[in-house]
């Protein structure tokens, strides 16, 4: 038996091994340093042993670790005030994860309608593409087959629709319809973004038949996309959002965000974390904003996109028989493949750079949002010697 691995089987990983983290860096146990442009999945926001980040962190682990929501945490207080404040928001409700950020996102959206008298409408409309998460109720939303094969019945009141299919969003809402759950920038679903007109007309739509209109931000929020929240790009506000990954910098940190109309049902009871809020991911989530809501950072992620948007449209016109399309928004882009992902996320790992497959053959890039133009353009030239590569070997 001692030969037997001990974990769950259920990640395919890369046989490499890190030990350390330094910026947009990562060193493995033989010395190799790789340029990270996965980021942990969008999740390192600030890099690796950002030096404020871990101030904030071991300022905190001499204090308190953990006190459960049995008691008021002062760090819950001030980080919500700063996520209220900064966006449409009136109450934050604290998670470990984007998972736990989209059920308490859901559970809010049911909660409105039972409260207004209306224990019939919980059903949300989803589109095809999306990934809200790996739970029962969240592939259940996403909808995706292969997430939820083998796990008993779909969990019922989720409804899913084509992408960017206006006529479909409004033949699907009945009497039972509560919201309308998207992703302003489809990320697992292939670096797909929702159209400024789209995300507008899908706030018309909730307006005029009184639903409520849910964001998941997990992977777009945070300065992801160049502003705070990638839905202000379309001049929306939703009532209810999701957000983690970029909030936490690498510390398990999750929010489900509303507006005070939206959260009216969530009274005392109705909801429960026992990390959620915890001192140690607040501290943390408070050093995130203390850095991203500084004067010129979204400024900044906005300057090295475009850097890098120009990049690969180059390498694109430079190897049409490697690369289709460059997808995505800010420092959220994907390169759609013309062949398998996986011969490309190979080839670019061969230059030591990481990057993320994602759906619909394409590679993700998501940097941390600290990466300088100096690096971004490191990054494009180890894709481009990866292309080099994989061309050669395409005409052999």
């Amino acid at each position: 038996m001692a030969d037997v691995a001990p974990l769950y089987e259920t990640y395919m990983r890369a046989p490499l091994r890190f030990t350390r983290g330094e910026g947009v860096w990562l060193i493995a146990e033989d010395g190799e340093r790789y340029l990270d442009f996965a980021a942990g999945v969008a999740v390192n926001s600030l890099g690796h042993a950002h030096p404020h980040l871990v101030a904030a962190l071991k300022d905190q682990a001499d204090k308190v670790w953990h006190l459960s929501n049995l008691y008021e945490v002062p760090g819950q207080e001030s980080l919500g005030r700063r996520l209220t404040e900064a966006t449409f928001a009136d109450k934050v409700f604290f998670t470990n994860s984007g998972a736990e950020a989209l059920e308490c996102a859901i559970k809010t959206a049911r909660r409105y309608h039972f409260a207004k008298g209306h224990p019939g409408k919980f059903h949300i409309i989803t589109f095809e593409g999306a990934f809200h998460g790996r739970t029962i109720a969240t592939i259940a939303a996403g909808g995706q087959e292969k997430y939820i094969e083998g796990f008993g019945p779909k969990a019922p009141g989720f409804l899913k629709v084509p992408f960017g299919d206006i006529t479909a969003v409004k033949d699907a809402i009945t009497e039972e319809t509560a919201g309308i759950l998207i992703e302003p920038v489809q990320g697992e679903g292939g670096l797909r973004p929702v159209s400024k007109e789209f995300m507008q007309e899908l706030r018309q739509l909730c307006d005029e038949y009184g639903l409520l209109l849910i964001l998941d931000e997990v992977q777009t929020g945070v300065g992801r996309t160049g502003r705070l929240f990638a839905h202000e790009w379309a001049g929306v506000t939703p009532d209810i959002m999701a957000i983690a990954k970029g909030i936490g910098g690498g510390f398990p940190l999750g929010a489900c965000l509303a507006t005070n109309e939206a959260a009216a049902g969530m009274v005392a009871g109705t909801h429960g974390s026992t990390y959620g809020g915890n001192p140690l991911a607040m501290a943390v989530g408070n050093a995130v904003l203390d850095v991203v809501l500084e004067d010129g950072f979204l400024e900044h992620v906005r300057d090295v996109a475009l850097v890098f948007r120009q990049g690969l449209a180059a390498l694109k016109d430079r190897f049409p028989d490697i690369i289709e399309d460059i997808r995505g928004e800010g420092l959220m882009l994907g390169i759609k493949a013309k062949i398998p992902v996986a011969d490309l996320l190979k080839g670019v790992r061969a230059e030591n750079l990481l990057a993320v497959p994602a759906g619909d053959n394409v590679l993700r890039l998501l940097p941390p949002l600290t990466v300088t133009a100096e690096e971004a353009r490191e990054g494009l030239a180890r894709i481009e010697r990866a292309a080099e590569k994989l061309t050669a070997a395409k005409a052999a």
